[in-house]
C-alpha cells in the first residue's frame, strides 16, 4: 500500500510562480493543489483541507493576510506566505495574522523546500496536549511541576520567564513575534513595551543557552520576534 502524500495548496495569482511552485514541490512527492485568488484559495482550503498552504500576498480580489486571517478560523494548517514585500511591517503583519513563515522573493527551490519541511515537523510534533515534559538540548521542562532543569541541575525561572520559555517551545519551529508574546504573557494593554521581550529574552538565555550570544534554541527573527529551535 502506497503511502498517502502530503497536500500542499498554492494560492498565487502569477501562472510563473505558480508553476515553478508545483513543479518543485511534485518533485518531492507532494500532491500540489492551486488558487489564484483569495477566494478560490478559500474554496480549496475548505474543500482540500491541505496539510499546509502557501500563500502570496499580492492577490487579485483582496491581500493575503486577510486570505490568512480567514483561514485561521477553520485551519491549523501550516502557513508560508511568499512576497516580494520585504519590509519588517509586512512580514510582522502576516505573521500576526497568522502566518507560521515568511519567504522573500526572489527565492530558491532548496530554501522553499527546506521552509516546507520544517513547517511539516514542526505541525507533527507540536506539543501534544497531554505532554508533560519538553527537552531540547540539555534542558528538561517538567509542565506538571513547572520546574526546569539543565544537565539534571534545578534552574530557577521567573514567572515570566517560564511563560516566555514554554509559550515559544509550544510551537516549535514558528516564528512568534514582539506582539503576540506581549499579549500571551503580558496581556493586550503592553503592546507598545517591546523593551519587557526583549530584556527578559536575554534573562531567560543566560540561563538555559550554552552560549547566550550565539543562541541556538531560542533564535531571533531581526525586528519580528523570536523561534523556538528545540
Amino acid at each position: 500500500m502506497s503511502e498517502i502524500a502530503v497536500r500542499i495548496l498554492i494560492v498565487e495569482d502569477e501562472e510563473q510562480i505558480r508553476r515553478f511552485l508545483r513543479l518543485t514541490l511534485a518533485a518531492e512527492g507532494y500532491e500540489v493543489h492551486e488558487a489564484g485568488s483569495v477566494a478560490r484559495g478559500l474554496i480549496e482550503a475548505g474543500t482540500r483541507r491541505p496539510e499546509l498552504i502557501v500563500v502570496d500576498l499580492g492577490l487579485p480580489d483582496g491581500d493575503g493576510v486577510e486570505l490568512i486571517r480567514e483561514l485561521r478560523l477553520f485551519t491549523a494548517a501550516p502557513v508560508i506566505v511568499l512576497s516580494a514585500r520585504s519590509g519588517e511591517a509586512d512580514k510582522i503583519a502576516a505573521l500576526d495574522a497568522g502566518a507560521d513563515d515568511y519567504l522573500v522573493k526572489p527565492f530558491g527551490a532548496g530554501e522553499l523546500l527546506a521552509r516546507v519541511r520544517a513547517q511539516l515537523r514542526r505541525h507533527q510534533q507540536r506539543t501534544p496536549a497531554g505532554a508533560t515534559t519538553i527537552e531540547f538540548g540539555d534542558v528538561r521542562v517538567d509542565l506538571v511541576r513547572r520546574s526546569v532543569e539543565r544537565a539534571g541541575v534545578a534552574l530557577h525561572l521567573t514567572a515570566i520567564e517560564y511563560k516566555l520559555l514554554t509559550h515559544l517551545a509550544a510551537e516549535p519551529g514558528r516564528v512568534i513575534t514582539h506582539q503576540q508574546l506581549l499579549k500571551a504573557i503580558w496581556g493586550p494593554g503592553h503592546a507598545g513595551d517591546l523593551h519587557y521581550v526583549r530584556v527578559h529574552m536575554a534573562n531567560l538565555r543566560k540561563k538555559v543557552e550554552a552560549d547566550p550570544s550565539m543562541p541556538r534554541h531560542l533564535v531571533t527573527e531581526a525586528g519580528v520576534g523570536y523561534r523556538f529551535v528545540p
